[in-house]
């Protein structure tokens, strides 16, 4: 299967490659070969984006809300009917199973059909006023928005951002992650095929620095939106202080799992092993730091290891794989790091452990009686590894799960109805999975706390972050 997408900038509603424009190499982690090059845009591609923005900014949020719909529906249409080719791309880009690029691409497609219906529902309140007073709330787009976003979940993370955005009424100006360009890229030729008029939304790729610091100086850009590292989240959230730009940032996690003696053990296995090697674990919501009562603990750690033991590897491409490569070259030195400095301070390491052969493998790996100390149990790994070890108290393991300060997700397994909405009440995070991993979907308000973030994607919460809350008061 080749790669077919022709990676472009997406400017003012024109098409544009080359032109004395720098590329960078795209590269399929399976070989670290390189399989296409990307433009780079230039100060003046950046400079002629922010005036289409604002130009095109007062006709768009000025369109009634159907036929904005009507647009963003056409874009899932599309979506759906090129989904096979999208989720090649991505598998070729990232590393991730077809099977799960196809379903990253669906959701996206499903985004947008959700706020082309949501910003119908966009009801604002009168309050109780006097005879002949009238005051009244109104919601209203905050403007032109930058988008950063990562290549882990590089369509959906992207659709999530532009989908809400659009439907709010906002123009938006995409930057995202040079290693998957091609799918992101067919995701703007889908809106482009669909009818968004020029300028509305915008595609550029480019260095980091530059993009960031050329949009985010800009007094065009109202709103920043960044999925990423929190180091990188710090980083722009002190660019956008001079001119108080608004931001929403969805950052870091480092997820506990509890595991309680009351579960039903085969059942969570069978559940919590698939997840954890879902994306290679290059997921900001993975669970990684597994908490077990002490009394499951042995039969735990063993079950884990002999399910992880049986996941295949290999390129995304092939059927049967479960896990592909790694994203990147620096992920599997990270990870190799962390697994290390985790076994010279007395973790066990019952599965995995080591490279794969060729390209940015890494084994899934399964590591036990992993202590505090340990550089993995405080850093977020990002990638196939799991953390295991044992408690003995309720107390105790809330402490442990609120150790961090991370607070973007945390799940947990039991049977005790009263536990599991202690739980829900007491671990600090943005979102909390009891018996369930299920905690991100189209109507659901996605963000953390602590150094995860603040503000939500998903649901109505994303379509607020695209406004402006204007009180309006008649004598």
């Amino acid at each position: 299967m080749g790669y077919e997408t022709d990676l472009k900038l997406f400017i003012d509603g024109v098409w544009k490659s080359g032109e004395g424009r720098d590329a960078h190499a795209v590269v399929n982690p399976v070989d670290a070969k390189a399989i296409a090059e990307v433009p780079y845009a230039t100060k003046a591609d950046l400079d002629e984006a922010l005036a289409a923005s604002a130009r095109a900014w007062p006709e768009w949020r000025a369109l009634d809300v159907e036929k904005r719909g009507a647009i963003l529906h056409k874009t899932a249409k599309i979506i759906r009917e090129r989904a096979d080719l999208i989720a090649a791309t991505m598998t070729q880009e990232q590393g991730k199973p077809l099977g799960e690029a196809k379903l990253e691409v669906l959701a996206s497609a499903q985004l947008f059909d959700w706020y082309a219906e949501d910003a119908k529902r966009d009801y604002g309140r009168t309050l109780v006023r006097p005879a002949g007073q009238l005051s009244r709330v109104i919601r209203q787009p905050v403007g032109p928005v930058a988008t950063f976003t990562p290549w882990n979940f590089p369509i959906y993370l992207l659709a999530k951002k532009v989908s809400a955005a659009l439907a709010a009424g906002c123009t938006v100006i995409s930057r995202p992650p040079h290693e998957t360009p091609g799918c992101c890229t067919e995701l703007f030729r889908a809106l482009a095929d669909a009818g968004i008029p020029a300028g509305v939304a915008q595609l550029i790729h480019g260095e980091a620095s530059l993009v960031s610091e050329t949009l985010i100086a800009s007094r065009v850009i109202r709103k920043v939106s960044f999925t990423g590292s929190t180091n990188v989240g710090k980083h722009l959230m002190r660019l956008c202080a001079d001119s108080m730009t608004r931001v929403t940032m969805e950052l870091g996690g480092h997820a506990p799992v509890l595991i309680f003696d009351d579960c039903d053990l085969e059942k969570t296995l069978d559940m919590v092993v698939p997840q954890k090697f879902r994306n290679a674990g290059q997921v900001c919501v993975s669970p990684t730091r597994f908490y077990v009562q002490r009394g499951i603990y042995d039969g735990f750690v063993k079950g884990f290891a002999e399910r992880t033991a049986r996941v295949k590897v290999g390129n995304g491409l092939e059927d049967g794989v479960k896990m592909g490569p790694l994203a990147n070259s620096r992920r599997p030195d990270a990870i190799e790091s962390l697994v290390q400095d985790a076994k010279a301070k007395g973790a066990r390491v019952l599965a995995g452990g080591e490279r794969g052969d060729g390209g940015f493998f890494f084994q899934p790996t399964l590591l036990a009686d992993v202590p505090n100390e340990a550089n993995i149990m405080n850093d977020e790994p990002f990638g196939p590894v799991a953390v295991s070890r044992p408690f003995d108290t309720f107390e105790e393991v809330i402490e442990q799960a609120n150790r961090l300060p991370y607070g973007l997700a945390a799940f947990a397994f039991t049977e005790n109805g009263r536990r599991a909405n202690l739980i829900g009440d007491l671990v600090e995070s943005g979102m909390v999975g009891i018996n369930t991993f299920a905690i991100s979907g189209a109507d659901t308000p996605f963000g953390g706390v602590k150094d995860s973030g603040f503000g939500s994607e998903g649901g109505k919460e994303g379509l607020e972050s695209y406004q402006v809350v204007k009180a309006i008061h008649q004598a």
